[in-house]
């Protein structure tokens, strides 16, 4: 009886095996540039124009955080009895919500913290300001404009 000879798997060429190394080396790269693009740096969510909160749940003198009717959270701060402003609730560096307290807005992720009357930056990581919101007093309630 004869037995059939063991035959070698073909050998690779040398040139695809380096095309392959190379295309799968730039696709890594290029999954890393696109991973970027969606990376730390969020756009907040905008409130729709209308009501956010009645005045007295803001008090004077106090930050409150509220969800706009889509969605958004939205810091209120009332620094009078005739004013209320408002700065996304969002931080800027990696897109979590931020929480008052007193003068501040504060980022619990990753320790930003903002002035809760400007939007500034009082403390990083984040470098960018909260994005303001226009808001007026119609009434008794605090309304995006």
């Amino acid at each position: 009886m004869s037995r059939p000879e063991p035959t070698d798997p073909p050998a690779l060429a040398r040139r695809p095996l380096l095309q392959g190394c190379l295309s799968g080396g730039a696709a890594l790269v290029g999954l890393g540039a696109l991973s970027a693009c969606g990376g730390p740096q969020t756009t907040p969510t905008v409130p729709a124009p209308g009501p956010l909160a009645s005045l007295d749940q803001v008090p004077v003198g106090g930050t409150v955080v509220v969800t706009s009717p889509n969605g958004a959270p939205v810091a209120l701060v009332r620094p009078n009895a005739g004013t209320v402003v408002a700065h996304s609730a969002v931080c800027t560096h990696q897109g979590c919500a931020v929480s008052g307290r007193g003068p501040t807005l504060s980022c619990p992720c990753h320790g930003s913290v903002f002035d809760a009357a400007t939007g500034a930056v009082e403390q990083g990581p984040a470098d960018r300001p909260l994005p303001a919101i226009p808001v007026q007093i119609q009434g008794q309630s605090v309304v995006v404009t």
